[in-house]
């Protein structure tokens, strides 16, 4: 059985981008664990927000938690940017980063509009 959410691209980039950033926190050196907790945290809540927000009935509450998922990736910005900034992360893995979340936020807009659409018929 396979659930509904399951099968949005923008989860499924969700759930690939946690992994992602999961992969390149467990190199990082030892103090680093407030940052590593939460962008992990973070990242992770982008998805999950996605596929709780699919479980909603109503579509003010399905908006709600896109709107948290959308929060989130804007919180992985400055996380993102402060593990560059202490080298935890290369150049590189910063830009692939930052690229798959603009990806997924614009993902994200869509799903919103989406639901505001209908909410707004």
């Amino acid at each position: 059985m396979s659930f509904h959410f399951e099968k949005l691209v923008v989860y499924q980039k969700s759930v690939d981008f946690s992994d992602s950033v999961c992969q390149s926190t467990e190199r990082f050196e030892r103090g680093y664990g407030f940052l590593v907790d939460q962008l992990n945290r973070a990242a992770l809540s982008i998805a999950a927000n996605i596929a709780e927000g699919n479980g909603r009935f109503t579509q003010a509450d399905r908006k709600n938690f896109f709107f948290i998922a959308r929060g989130s990736l804007q919180e992985c910005v400055p996380l993102l940017e402060l593990a560059r900034r202490r080298n935890q992360i290369s150049e590189e893995v910063h830009q692939e980063l930052r690229g798959q979340l603009e990806e997924i936020g614009k993902m994200l807009a869509g799903l919103i509009n989406g639901v505001s659409n209908r909410v707004n018929r």
